[in-house]
């Protein structure tokens, strides 16, 4: 009889910074859709270069500058660090090259898309191996994209069950709510760091020092009271109820702000306020082999 999956150890540790990254995979080389927000100490979360459009190149500049810094911040990207692995016991059936683990998948991400400017991933979309597995548009679907929402990680699954938030899946690259163009583009991002920086749970939490965590913003605004369904926050004052919610001081933003802002700084005051839990990094589903496949989403619990 085969025994059980031997549980993932946890390790954790306090933290002095909380930043959040709000991401894009868009096409172009700056996106308005990127922001970044810093909650140091227990001080207002605020918009780092607030009004700057970020390209995803300045973002990696910004997070090898923590790592040379050895800076103690605990930062949250808001993309997926791998595809589905567990189901399928592959990246990628039927192709010869799917690897066996995250950091050989986002170099075969890297590798295949080396020709596309801005991290971005058009070059591993186009293979012809690599398209098999996904819906590009309406009529253009892949023979090996699973029917319905497409394959979903252990995590997806698990917080679709016990309805901790919505879950989509990676190889689905149409509809607004798609989110496989942006983790392609951050996975390349990750492969580009060389482990410069650690990924929970991929890596040990380290004694001191950055430690990056893959995170879900509606999450954030969930637990700031904001119903589900409308987590996007467009105000200052709403948005500074919502921080006041998780314990933080305002932002103090008037009048509109985007969405991508407001992501952002509560995402980065929403981290500070659990990271000191030990349930975040011990979410009983989570395996060695998960972890090394799959990866999580910190707060899925």
């Amino acid at each position: 009889m085969q025994g059980a999956a031997p549980r993932y150890t946890p390790n954790m540790r306090p933290f002095t910074h909380f930043a959040a990254i709000d991401w894009s995979g868009a096409r172009g080389a700056r996106q308005r859709g990127i922001a970044l927000a810093v909650a140091s100490g227990a001080a207002a979360p605020a918009l780092v270069r607030p009004g700057h459009v970020w390209s995803r190149a300045e973002i990696f500049d910004w997070l090898c500058d923590v790592a040379a810094q050895g800076t103690d911040m605990l930062i949250g990207f808001d993309f997926s660090a791998a595809f589905a692995f567990a189901d399928r016991d592959a990246y990628f059936p039927q192709w010869s090259d799917s690897p066996p683990d995250m950091r050989a998948l986002w170099a075969l991400v890297a590798r295949h898309a080396a020709d596309d400017p801005h991290f971005e991933a058009h070059g591993f979309l186009n293979h012809a191996e690599a398209r098999r597995h996904f819906r590009h548009a309406k009529g253009d679907v892949g023979d090996l994209f699973e029917g319905g929402t497409g394959r979903l990680r252990i995590v997806e699954q698990h917080q679709r069950a016990t309805r901790q938030a919505a879950s989509v899946s990676n190889f689905n690259l149409v509809g607004a709510a798609q989110v496989g163009k942006a983790s392609l583009s951050g996975m390349r991002l990750l492969h580009h760091l060389g482990g410069a920086l650690p990924l929970w749970p991929l890596d040990p939490v380290p004694a001191r020092g950055p430690l990056l965590v893959e995170i879900y913003t509606a999450l954030a605004a969930r637990a700031a009271g904001v119903p589900a369904g409308r987590s996007k926050i467009r105000d200052g004052a709403a948005l500074d109820t919502a921080l006041a919610a998780l314990g933080s001081p305002p932002a103090g933003l008037a009048g509109p702000v985007s969405d991508h802002a407001s992501d952002a700084l509560l995402s980065a005051a929403w981290l500070r306020a659990i990271a000191a839990d030990a349930a975040p990094w011990s979410p009983a589903p989570l395996t060695p082999a998960i972890a090394r496949t799959e990866g999580w989403t910190f707060g899925i619990i």
